[in-house]
């Protein structure tokens, strides 16, 4: 499969392009700059681009079996990754080239509480309220796409680098969490399960979720 991340030099991009040189996969690894290449594995063809620019998106789609995107905007930028998301399905639309969105698990609803949100929920931090609310609009973004087969992913509420043990738990619309009530998932089993869904497209056109 040819592959195109954008975001590929960023904590969950860089377990992404991993994983899918692992599986075989011919990477296109896109970062904003060049500086950033040698960040990049060698096996994969690094490349500069803009999420948020149409173009660029298209640009680096020709030829692409799929496009993943896990760009993450600076504190203070969160509206970034809306714009981001506008450019990818702009650049994709009509093109049969299938577009992976790991997002947030903002969105998602808290377990025995009929339908209260993650983000709307009592332990929530204040601080991360301005992501999530880019995350909710990236999402609907997609939901609104009628010419792009998107997919996306939301995380469990705690994503941090960790171990790769392929092994999770898939949901749709409710936050998973553990015997304690626990909601967490490494970057490297994200993108496992990521590549997992790259490969089995088993969430077209839907949202997702992952945890342990």
């Amino acid at each position: 499969m040819r592959i195109t991340v954008f975001g590929a030099a960023g904590n969950v991009g860089s377990r992404v392009v991993t994983e899918a040189l692992a599986r075989r996969h011919e990477v296109t690894a896109v970062v904003r700059d060049k500086a950033r290449f040698p960040e990049l594995p060698e096996a994969a063809r690094a490349r500069v681009g803009d999420a948020s620019d149409p173009r660029d998106v298209a640009r680096l789609a020709v030829g692409q079996d799929l496009v993943i995107t896990a760009t993450r905007p600076a504190p203070g930028s969160e509206y970034g990754l809306v714009k981001a998301t506008e450019g990818l399905l702009a650049g994709l639309a009509g093109t049969g080239v299938r577009l992976l969105v790991v997002g947030g698990a903002g969105s998602l609803t808290l377990p025995g509480t009929d339908g209260v949100t993650v983000a709307d929920g009592p332990d929530f931090p204040p601080s991360w309220r301005p992501i999530a609310l880019a995350c909710n609009a990236q999402l609907a973004a997609c939901r609104a796409a009628d010419d792009v087969d998107w997919t996306y992913l939301s995380p469990a509420a705690l994503l941090e680098p960790g171990k790769r043990t392929g092994h999770y738990r898939l949901g749709t619309d409710e936050l998973i969490v553990d015997a304690d009530g626990d909601s967490a998932v490494s970057m490297e089993d994200l993108a496992v399960a990521l590549l997992d869904e790259a490969e089995q497209a088993r969430h077209r056109g839907t949202r997702f979720t992952v945890g342990y």
